[in-house]
């Protein structure tokens, strides 16, 4: 097969010569890589946003591919179809359709073991990630990446977009004492990277446990910008996860997930999801008022109720908030995230609580929340983080596959 570094050097020459029409994802070019996958067999790691252009899912566009057998599937957070709720585990299962073994990465275990890979040559990952440091598919990646370089075998990335544009980086980084499947690496909660670009990154910085190193290939992208958000390519957007519908959702995430930390409700159990948040306690009139006099970028609020049919305030009618996003290329969603649960916390002190463990773990550190809690400047805060970002983009420089 082709060298790791051939593949990365000419996916670069690819983005320089494509003529910035029709966004083709990895998956779309593996016929133009045939060398990487003939006479393998293959470990397929993905779900069900595994398709492509033409509607093709990930597997069936392999079978069709001469010399190639696959003999395993592999299956993040959420299961193989993408329904599963948030944090359930999943048990391992024979596929209906392909006859095909599908171990589960979110079950007993979250990284391959030797015995899943003993069949296995090449370890290839095709999920669609949405482009926030807490997104749990990019671990998945992570861990699998350590596998395939522990047991000797090739790991493929097909790369996708982006979602939320390859341009924008926020937030503070990730401090190695908050480290978890929910962030795992010192990277910023909106990184501005592909599954591809952070593989690289995650193997070239020796990120891995052990320092281990996988013989790595990314298969790359044709046509795709990195200032397009998901909307702006052609592709259809698949719904990535039971709580992640759409792109607007997905714009919001890196701040409104936070909100997971505490006792209210981001919207899960109802249609709207992370674009509206709530609880019984709230006054939803007031807090609107309070939300908008912030003048936060990119983002109004108005009032709004909701009864979830699952996760927080189950079966109870929420007052709440609901999202309107006015510019996206404006947002600051991370800081807003932390802005709306400071003012949530200041008008109901004692209705608010906290789930301390799992928001610092968001965050990637403590001093969001200690801020909160003191009363400290958040704008000071958010002014500290600039220094760290200067430094990520710097070293994020080194493992970009797309220059414009």
């Amino acid at each position: 097969m082709k060298s790791t570094k051939a593949i990365i050097i000419l996916s670069f020459f690819v983005m320089l010569s494509c003529s910035y029409g029709s966004v083709k994802t990895g998956l779309d070019r593996v016929g133009e890589y045939k060398e990487v996958f003939e006479g393998q067999r293959l470990g397929i790691i993905a779900n069900h946003t595994a398709y492509d252009r033409s509607g093709r899912f990930i597997v069936d566009v392999f079978r069709a591919m001469p010399g190639v057998e696959i003999v395993a599937l592999f299956s993040p957070e959420h299961g193989f179809w993408g329904t599963a709720p948030d944090a359930e585990k999943i048990d391992n299962r024979l596929h209906p359709v392909y006859n095909l073994p599908i171990h589960s990465l979110y079950g007993k275990t979250q990284k391959p073991t030797s015995d899943m890979l003993q069949n296995v040559d090449v370890l290839v990952f095709d999920i669609q990630d949405i482009g926030a440091r807490f997104y749990t598919y990019i671990y998945t990646m992570s861990l699998a990446m350590e596998a395939a370089a522990e047991n000797g075998k090739t790991f493929v990335v097909l790369d996708r977009p982006n979602p939320i544009n390859g341009t924008c980086v926020e937030g503070n980084l990730l401090e190695p004492t908050q480290a978890s499947f929910v962030g795992l690496y010192p990277i910023p909660v909106r990184h501005g990277m592909t599954a591809g670009e952070l593989a690289t990154m995650f193997n070239g910085r020796g990120w891995l446990t052990g320092h281990v190193k996988t013989e790595l290939a990314v298969v790359p992208m044709e046509g795709w910008r990195r200032q397009l958000w998901y909307d702006q390519t052609d592709l259809r957007f698949i719904k990535t996860s039971p709580n992640m519908p759409d792109l607007e959702t997905a714009a919001i995430y890196p701040g409104l997930c936070l909100l997971e930390g505490t006792n209210v409700s981001e919207g899960r159990g109802t249609a709207m999801p992370f674009r509206q948040f709530g609880a019984p306690w709230i006054d939803s009139t007031r807090l609107v008022e309070r939300l908008n006099a912030l003048n936060l970028p990119g983002m109004r609020f108005r009032t709004t109720c909701f009864k979830p049919i699952s996760s927080k305030h189950r079966g109870k009618a929420c007052n709440g908030v609901r999202i309107i996003v006015t510019d996206r290329d404006a947002l600051e969603a991370y800081y807003a995230g932390i802005r709306i649960v400071d003012t949530v916390f200041r008008m109901y002190p004692d209705d608010f609580q906290w789930r301390t463990g799992h928001f610092d773990r968001l965050c990637g550190t403590s001093d969001v929340r200690k801020a909160i809690v003191n009363g400290s400047s958040l704008d000071d805060l958010r002014n500290k983080w600039q220094t760290e970002l200067t430094s990520f983009r710097n070293i994020r420089n080194k493992y970009l596959i797309y220059r414009d």
